[in-house]
């Protein structure tokens, strides 16, 4: 990798907590932290354009390996530019390893020490193989800026023996990954699992310690089933006390608000979840005045903003909450995009906020203000 990329720099860390600010380099942008990544997961954020994007806040978006490896494919990624010409978005992206999909395929997923043998049944039910070698084979192909390793992802509760062996296959194909990898303009990070257990979390980052110099840390095999306040037992110190300092730490898969001011809290950096998007096409919205279900019918004739504290394009543009649950209702695109763009924009500002906060060393207080408002009704 050239010295100039995926450089961390730490440029706060708040007094009261284990908050920090900092600053990831890439070679489409500068990324500043703490930060939530919309998920774009074949190609697009769901029902939002790239200029729409860029004008809520997002600095990066994620997109995902299996499915654009399914659909339309690597190589034609590749041949169209990489998924920054592919996409049009020009800043960062980040892709992840596609394991999650692969083991939710459960009994048409075969491990073994080798890798990974599955069956696309959400495509065309043909059986496949990714190795490590071949999982980087096609991250490198996509072009994102930064990649994940491919990782065994457990779900909640599971037996310690599974998740044992999840540490340790993670571990191996953590160490091919990283001698497959080999673009310079491109980070590849690791990916810390073991469950809810803090011990296994523990022997899986020091595995990825040993293999190599990883220029950032993914945390994965959380928001598996367990509730959040299981997840924090062992997430908080993982993150406050044993993750290496100088590092980003990316919190995979979590993307309600009060769990990423809290996460922010034990020292996590970045965040990515489909949350935003999936439950505004369910028609629910975040707002400071808790989690909103437009569908309810006490907002039939609400002729107020979807949120008033809110400065999105959608509560500033004079769309009320009665049109909007008319939309819902309906089953109109309109609604779905609105509220998509309301709920990243909400998650956006969120980070930018707490971003502020560190630096001006008041995060302990932006946390206890934020729990006692009705917006930590948010789940």
């Amino acid at each position: 990798m050239e010295p100039k990329w995926f450089t961390y720099d730490i440029v706060a860390e708040d007094p009261a907590t284990h908050a920090r600010a900092g600053v990831l380099h890439t070679p489409h942008g500068d990324v500043p932290t703490p930060i939530f990544m919309p998920v774009g997961t074949k190609g697009t954020v769901k029902g939002v354009l790239v200029p729409q994007l860029k004008e809520l806040g997002a600095k990066i978006v994620l997109a995902n390996t299996y499915h654009l490896a399914m659909r339309p494919g690597a190589d034609l990624v590749a041949e169209m530019g990489d998924l920054h010409g592919f996409t049009r978005w020009d800043g960062p992206i980040l892709t992840d390893s596609g394991g999650f999909q692969v083991f939710s395929h459960e009994e048409f997923c075969k491990l073994s020490a080798d890798g990974v043998r599955f069956r696309a049944v959400d495509y065309d039910g043909r059986w496949f193989t990714w190795t490590p070698e071949e999982n980087m084979d096609i991250a490198q192909k996509l072009g994102a800026d930064i990649v994940m390793q491919l990782d065994q992802c457990v779900g909640y509760p599971a037996p310690r023996s599974k998740v044992e062996r999840a540490v340790e296959l993670s571990a191996m194909w953590a160490e091919r990954c990283w001698k497959a990898h080999t673009r310079t303009d491109q980070a590849l990070f690791g990916i810390v699992q073991g469950g809810m257990d803090l011990t296994l979390r523990r022997r899986s980052l020091q595995h990825l310690l040993d293999v190599g110099d990883f220029p950032g840390f993914g945390i994965g095999g959380y928001s598996v089933g367990e509730d959040h306040e299981t997840m924090f037992e062992s997430l908080a110190p993982l993150a406050s006390q044993f993750m290496p300092r100088e590092k980003p730490r990316y919190l995979m898969g979590v993307g309600n608000p009060t769990t990423l001011v809290r996460g922010v809290a034990y020292g996590i950096d970045m965040f990515d979840c489909v949350l935003p998007t999936r439950t505004a096409r369910m028609g629910t919205a975040f707002s400071s005045e808790g989690k909103l279900n437009l569908r309810h019918a006490r907002f039939t004739h609400d002729a107020g903003p979807l949120d008033p504290a809110c400065s999105c394009p959608v509560c500033q543009g004079g769309y009320s909450r009665a049109y909007l649950h008319h939309l819902v209702r309906q089953k109109e695109m309109a609604g779905s995009i609105l509220l998509s763009m309301h709920n990243l924009y909400f998650l956006l500002d969120l980070m930018r906020r707490a971003r502020e906060s560190i630096i001006a060393g008041t995060y302990g207080e932006f946390v206890s203000r934020w729990m006692d408002s009705p917006a930590a009704a948010d789940w």
